[in-house]
């Protein structure tokens, strides 16, 4: 069977606004055929797919009973792709996740050979399930699977499957007997995804469905192949320099030791660590995901707004006032994009955001 990587194209499409008009419909067929099974959430849907098709991992945030694991294996079923979940709890081991060598006697000759059993980390979609409810020790074994898309063990390198994702869950609510994620692990999370409660509307449709005979059923509408060349066209999506400008501007207004910078009185008052590169990198690839998804062949400003709650809330820290007043990570957030300008403040701002953009 040939490597789905293989099928994805090394350059660019001869015809960009009809890759993208395809990248467009696929998005739309996904949309209505989750749509089957998962009611609202509209926005969720949409930052999921925008992770996917950036070939990135999400951390999903929400009380129970809000379709946090019904609409990520929906998903995967949409996409015909291999589908894991791994339920974290305290006593899960890294092997479990991973997997282990165990020895094999082959009977015909009585010879003894290490061989490796592959985990359920070995899946496109994974579903980590209460990913806070397994120690640090586990919780990093999925490290080096998010970022460099391979497990080792016994000194070798077993590659995972592609494409690869990691959408995790985590209550926000039930604390006891949790391990908090570090923060070199959080980073790797492209998004961090809220889920907020149903509608009355959509309540009603959510007993309605769940309360009847027949059952929804889903069918794969795209293919790994077609979901591999998307990713390739996002990343070609182009993005102007005063885009980039103000992305960069809205990241490093987050760090308080950085005196380069104008940051609202917001920052100063309730943070105590800001946003690293990695902010920066997934604020524009997530602009590109959401301008190809709609139908554009470029990404805006606009774009960029969109994704900065996502991308910044589980990058920047709050102090402890912060805590005393009541402000949360997209407080902080708001305020950012309600002050920060579009173009620079100040005529020094500007010509030092041009001699870096060169």
């Amino acid at each position: 069977m040939p490597d789905p990587l293989e099928s994805a194209p090394s350059h660019a499409p001869a015809d960009p606004e009809q890759a993208v008009a395809e990248v467009r419909a696929a998005y739309d067929r996904l949309r209505a055929e989750i749509s089957k099974v998962v009611v609202g959430q509209d926005d969720v849907v949409e930052q999921l797919l925008t992770v996917m098709f950036c070939k990135g991992h999400a951390l999903v945030v929400g009380v129970p009973g809000l379709a946090k694991t019904l609409l990520i294996s929906t998903i995967s079923k949409s996409v015909s792709l291999s589908f894991s979940r791994i339920q974290f709890t305290p006593d899960l081991m890294p092997s479990d996740i991973t997997g282990t060598e165990v020895i094999e006697e082959d009977k015909t000759t009585g010879n003894r050979e290490m061989r490796f059993v592959k985990g359920p980390i070995f899946a496109n979609v994974i579903l980590a399930d209460e990913i806070n409810r397994t120690p640090p020790k586990t919780q990093a074994a999925l490290l080096e699977a998010m970022q460099e898309h391979q497990v080792t063990a016994g000194g070798l390198q077993h590659k995972l499957p592609e494409p690869f994702f990691v959408l995790a869950t985590q209550n926000p609510i039930e604390q006891e007997g949790t391990y908090p994620l570090p923060e070199a692990q959080l980073d790797r999370f492209m998004f961090n995804i809220q889920i907020g409660y149903p509608t009355e509307a959509e309540e009603l449709e959510i007993v309605r469905r769940t309360t009847a005979v027949d059952e929804p059923v889903t069918s794969p509408v795209i293919s790994a192949e077609e979901l591999l060349r998307a990713q390739h066209l996002v990343r070609e999506c182009p993005v102007a320099d005063h885009v980039i400008a103000y992305a960069l501007r809205l990241v490093r207004a987050t760090r308080i030791k950085d005196t380069t910078t104008v940051k609202p009185k917001v920052i100063q008052d309730y943070l105590s660590w800001g946003a690293g590169p990695r902010a920066s990198q997934n604020l524009v690839l997530a602009a590109k995901g959401r301008a190809v998804l709609r139908g554009g062949f470029n990404a805006t400003i606009d774009d960029i707004r969109a994704a900065a709650p996502q991308v910044l809330r589980h990058r920047i820290i709050t102090n402890f006032n912060a805590d005393a007043d009541g402000i949360t990570t997209d407080d902080v957030i708001t305020t950012l994009l309600e002050e920060i300008p579009l173009d620079g403040s100040t005529d020094a701002e500007k010509r030092q955001m041009d001699e870096v953009m060169g």
